[in-house]
């Protein structure tokens, strides 16, 4: 009986799907890359290993890597999908001088010093030219992951990188034209319709792909959702992303750009969370595999003939594009150790320098062998990043760590009233609530606050807000009402959303920090928001003229005075008006201002004040 199963499960093998290599390639994930990550080694490490490992250079058990890395780029698209859903357009358009600032700035001046150092090392100037800035596009997949890991994609120092990383993909479209220019002519005349057709192809696919994200998208996942079926919602999700990537592969781009942009459209969506949820398992299996076919890549056979070459080039190429990356990041007031750490992040070759070299074969820049060293040498470079990256630990400036001494996570929490933040803010708003007997539950992301709140009798728990998983574990799914009383701007705007999409019916409350961020807030979801030094300053105000002899009523007029006309600004910039054209409105303020001081005020002086006030001259309604 067993041999007539094993004998069926042959012949299945023989005329069906071969699933040794498959077993093979998930076996080496679920146990090298968890044993790399307990020794310390990272993950990106285990799964380069376990790739060396399965390759032609190891047990050869799968002998073709390049039909498994082009599968596999397929992770490299949805991850930089996922990071368009966190990047609105707005935080992109705030991001332009970076992209288009500092980006250019480092490929273009490590493009100069990695051509140079080609030259150096024996290559013709061309040649060199594809060398160097082949090297200069950094690993996508390296770089996101490892910051995705250490959940700095949204720092500061994250978000530069990622705007250079942008930038070097956007840079393969000019760098495949510039290949196209420096091919040795085959005789054939390009016309002039076709260049501008090969101009316009590009950028009918970003048209198109902006009109269908705007307009099309929303609606289309809104019917899908009426199914209420999970499977066509996930099916869906991958349709767009790799709808996009389609598009602007076949139009010459990138196709990780191509998912990018669908997701920066899809990222002011009520779907987005849907969409990364449905996305993010295809892309962790996808992304690990497109490590293990790196790994696989590495042929050491060609490593160990030209070892001297190779070595040389790494060594020289890492060093050298590190050495502009941290000049660069400190010339641009970055402190030192967020400069060493992009150097090191950044200092190796990435996954674009195999579509450019492939390019150069075919159009004769360069032949098979030497694509096969500059191959080797960005993989090479890309298996040492990660222990780089380990000795980075040693020379890095000490940061402190909070310790977790007396404090504890919030997990299962039932308050029906939930108050994010235990700052200044968030103490002063928590005690009319416990002042009337509610359930407060209440967390925080400073373990020393937390400590110095027990102290004094409240139990606060360890929890960030922005994570979907410690409001569920907080109890903002049974909360009555939910309190956002972070003093970070970015943070109580992600938690608003964050709220709004996974828990809609949900009353929130949230401290605004201006008169723009509340505006922000409300658009978000938030129900109720209070800028968070509006009120002490009119209070602080009133006590002022009332101390100058004003009568406590006086006082309390002209306070509401300005409170409401603040109010009606406010409401009409909710309304879409812009507030540089709020003139009318302005020049009865005014007036009205002028009245209650006890002063008579024409009609044209009181337009003057509200010049002043504008920058620009009014025109009473």
């Amino acid at each position: 009986m067993a041999g007539d199963v094993v004998g069926h499960a042959a012949e299945a093998a023989a005329h069906g799907v071969d699933l040794v290599p498959i077993v093979a390639l998930l076996g080496a994930a679920v146990i090298g890359v968890p044993l790399f990550k307990r020794l310390g080694l990272g993950s990106v490490l285990g799964y380069l290993a376990a790739g060396l490992l399965l390759g032609p250079s190891g047990i050869a058990l799968i002998t073709d890597p390049e039909s498994v890395l082009t599968i596999a780029e397929l992770g490299v698209v949805m991850f930089l999908f996922i990071v368009g859903l966190e990047m609105e357009p707005s935080k992109l358009w705030a991001l332009r001088k970076q992209i288009f600032g500092l980006g250019v700035i480092q490929v273009g001046s490590c493009g100069a010093l990695l051509t140079g150092v080609g030259i150096l090392l024996g290559f013709a100037p061309v040649v060199a030219f594809i060398f160097g800035m082949g090297f200069v596009l950094t690993s996508t997949a390296i770089v996101m992951q490892i910051l995705g890991e250490r959940g700095e994609l949204a720092t500061d120092s994250g978000q530069r990188m990622v705007s250079i990383l942008l930038l070097e993909d956007l840079a393969i479209v000019p760098l495949l034209a510039v290949v196209a220019l420096l091919a040795p002519s085959s005789g054939e005349e390009v016309g002039m319709v076709s260049r501008v057709v090969g101009i316009l192809i590009p950028i009918g696919a970003v048209l198109l792909l902006i009109f269908v994200g705007r307009r099309i998208m929303n609606p289309f996942f809104a019917l899908l959702a009426s199914t209420k079926l999970r499977e066509v919602m996930t099916a869906a999700a991958l349709l767009v992303v790799l709808g996009a990537a389609l598009l602007f592969q076949a139009s010459g781009l990138s196709m990780a750009m191509g998912a990018f942009l669908a997701g920066v459209l899809l990222s002011t969506s009520t779907f987005r969370h849907q969409l990364e949820a449905d996305v993010e398992p295809f892309r962790g299996i996808l992304l690990g595999l497109f490590f293990l076919a790196v790994g696989m890549s590495l042929d050491l056979s060609i490593v160990g003939q030209n070892w001297q070459i190779i070595a040389l080039s790494v060594v020289v190429f890492m060093l050298v594009k590190a050495v502009a990356i941290y000049i660069i990041a400190r010339l641009l007031k970055s402190s030192h150790g967020v400069a060493l750490e992009r150097a090191v992040l950044m200092g190796q070759g990435g996954e674009f320098a195999f579509v450019l070299y492939t390019t150069a074969v075919a159009a004769g820049i360069i032949d098979g062998p030497t694509n096969a060293i500059f191959t080797a040498t960005v993989i090479v470079s890309m298996v040492l990043t990660p222990f780089f990256i380990i000795g980075l630990r040693y020379v890095m400036p000490k940061k402190a760590e909070q310790s977790m001494d007396g404090v504890e996570t919030a997990d299962g929490l039932s308050g029906r009233i939930l108050i994010i933040g235990f700052g200044r803010f968030g103490q002063i708003a928590s005690q009319p609530l416990l002042a009337m007997h509610h359930s407060v539950s209440i967390i925080d992301n400073d373990t020393d606050m937390i400590r110095a709140a027990a102290s004094i009798g409240f139990k606060v728990y360890y929890g960030d807000g922005t994570r979907l998983d410690i409001l569920h574990a907080a109890g903002a799914g049974n909360a009555d009402l939910i309190l956002i009383c972070t003093d970070d701007k970015l943070q109580t705007t992600r938690i608003a959303e964050l709220l709004r999409d996974e828990f809609p019916l949900t009353r929130v409350m949230a401290r605004a920090f201006d008169r723009s961020h509340a505006i922000e807030l409300l658009r978000a979801g938030a129900e109720f928001q209070v800028r968070e030094v509006f009120e002490s300053a009119l209070t602080f105000g009133g006590k002022a003229i009332g101390m100058l002899g004003a009568t406590a009523e006086e006082a309390e007029e002209v306070v509401e005075g300005v409170r409401d006309r603040d109010r009606q600004r406010f409401d009409r910039q909710m309304a879409g008006e812009d507030w540089r054209n709020l003139g009318t409105l302005l020049l009865s303020n005014a007036q009205e201002q002028a009245r209650e001081s006890g002063v008579n005020v024409s009609e044209d002086a009181a337009e003057d004040a509200a010049e002043d006030a504008l920058g620009k001259p009014v025109q009473p309604a």
